[in-house]
């Protein structure tokens, strides 16, 4: 491999939008094809973006719906704005831009206007956590956090592509506002493996395991899926629980999957601080429960940017890392 391939295999790692591997089964655009089912069903869902559609994939609800669908401009507090006259006139909108915008630049809005008149305004956000190499302008590694103690707001964080077809018509249907971490461009397609429906507010158990227990929610499910078939191969029993919703949190499916002698892991796609990790401490001190938990998720730091194998090595949220983080525990 000369130089300039390498070069180029660097950015591409770094820059790509789309999160399934070569020859794994994806969906492409699933907010997008979503969408325009949704809006299909109800006339009054509507389209917004912060001129990020064709990189929120909400690009292919404009094509087929142009009459439904707002360009504000790069605007992130007139998007929110917007939305939220859209909202007050009976529409159930869904707005995009990236979750690094909705969260610091425009949390006023969302907070004042959309969530204390608790509205139905539907964010869907890109680039959550660690899914660019473009370091901190973009990588939203504490929208979580900036979030949680948001009134009336619920947050989803969704595995794959089926998380997200299933999640829109619910989020439409649901009264309040709602904010869910987009996974963008082609997306892996794993949950129906394990004959899985997404719920809002539900957990759902993936698999069981009698020596190893994963929390995990967005695409860090995945891995730990992953993780466990490797593990099995050390004759180690492994259990995953997915927790899609974060807010409100289904405290009473991980109360049940607690106190069988297992090492508990939290896997997330965020910081440490004030993602799931805290969301199970906090359930855990909540109700008493004697149960150690082991965090695996963004440090506590502003990430470097570059290629996203490189990232995900580097902060221990590859498979690999996640494999031997384990081991290291047993």
């Amino acid at each position: 491999m000369n130089q300039s391939t390498s070069i180029q295999n660097l950015r591409s790692g770094a820059m790509s939008a789309d999160l399934a591997k070569a020859g794994q089964r994806a969906v492409s655009a699933p907010l997008g094809h979503a969408l325009v089912e949704a809006a299909q069903q109800d006339e009054r869902v509507v389209g917004l973006s912060a001129d990020l559609a064709k990189y929120t994939d909400l690009h292919i609800f404009r094509d087929a719906m142009p009459e439904r669908f707002y360009q504000v401009g790069m605007a992130e507090q007139a998007l929110l704005g917007a939305a939220t006259g859209l909202a007050m006139e009976g529409y159930v909108p869904f707005a995009s831009t990236y979750s690094v915008f909705a969260t610091r630049r425009a949390y006023d809005f969302l907070l004042l206007d959309i969530a204390e008149a608790n509205l139905n305004v539907n964010l869907v956000c890109a680039l959550p956590g660690l899914t660019t190499g473009y370091g901190p302008s973009h990588a939203a590694t504490d929208d979580v956090a900036i979030l949680r103690a948001a009134p009336n707001l619920t947050i989803v964080d969704p595995a794959d592509a089926i998380d997200i077809q299933q999640a829109v018509p619910q989020l439409a249907a649901s009264d309040g506002p709602t904010y869910m971490r987009l996974l963008r461009g082609k997306v892996p397609a794993v949950l129906d493996e394990y004959d899985y429906t997404f719920e809002l507010g539900k957990a759902k158990l993936l698999r069981d395991g009698a020596d190893v227990l994963f929390i995990s929610s967005g695409l860090m499910t995945e891995r730990v899926l992953e993780a466990a078939k490797e593990l099995e191969k050390d004759g180690f029993g492994v259990a995953v629980l997915h927790t899609p919703t974060l807010k409100p949190f289904d405290e009473e499916a991980v109360l049940a999957q607690l106190g069988k002698g297992r090492l508990v892991l939290t896997a997330e796609n965020h910081s440490i601080v004030g993602g799931l990790f805290d969301i199970v401490s906090r359930t855990v001190a909540g109700h008493g429960v004697g149960e150690r938990i082991t965090p695996i998720g963004l440090p506590d730091t502003f990430l470097d940017a570059g290629a996203l194998p490189t990232l995900n090595d580097r902060y221990g949220v590859s498979v690999e890392a996640i494999v031997e983080r384990v081991r290291q525990s047993l």
